[in-house]
């Protein structure tokens, strides 16, 4: 498959597997005694939670919510609410699972819902995150596979104008 011209390998395949490795050993300490929902955020956290699930000891229920400010392009605008998980949240540990916290207004968004919904615990993990100053909130989670620099990032879920979400690393556009 033929990458943008202007793409680099940020991280590969073992890379990535490494940090979701250590990522789950941290999360099955904060999730020992816990039957937690796990949140899958569509689209981009489907790969990521399909690597990250079969790690964690607990047991779990498995659900998904699609929220998303990007649709197919390169930047966020209005959160739009595609669908709301079926399983109940109420008095429920939550772990929402998504592909990248950038801004964090999408998470922080699934955070509030899910407290709203009377889960009992919010907890997050993130496959990427984005090192800037531009996050709504700095405290969203510190539950983070990988950092990257501030570039747009694909790959391993995320995509580039709709593409390229299947790819087994993580590629950053150069400006």
């Amino acid at each position: 498959m033929k990458l943008p011209d202007n793409s680099k390998l940020v991280f590969d395949n073992a890379e990535i597997s490494h940090a979701i490795e250590r990522l789950a050993e941290k999360l099955n300490k904060q999730l020992i005694d816990e039957t937690p929902v796990a949140l899958c955020v569509m689209q981009g956290g489907l790969i990521f939670s399909g690597h990250l699930i079969p790690r964690l000891q607990c047991m779990l229920d498995i659900d998904y919510i699609h929220a998303t400010r990007y649709g197919n392009t390169t930047s966020g605008g209005q959160l739009s609410w595609k669908s709301y998980p079926d399983t109940a949240l109420q008095g429920r540990t939550v772990l929402i699972l998504d592909d990248i916290l950038d801004e964090g207004h999408t998470l922080q968004s699934i955070h509030s819902y899910c407290e709203e919904q009377g889960a009992s615990k919010v907890i997050s993990a993130v496959l990427v995150r984005k090192n800037h100053e531009r996050c709504v909130d700095n405290e969203l989670t510190d539950n983070v596979a990988l950092d990257v620099e501030d570039k747009y990032v694909f790959g391993f879920g995320m995509d580039y104008d709709g593409k390229y979400r299947q790819l087994d690393s993580i590629y950053a556009l150069n400006d």
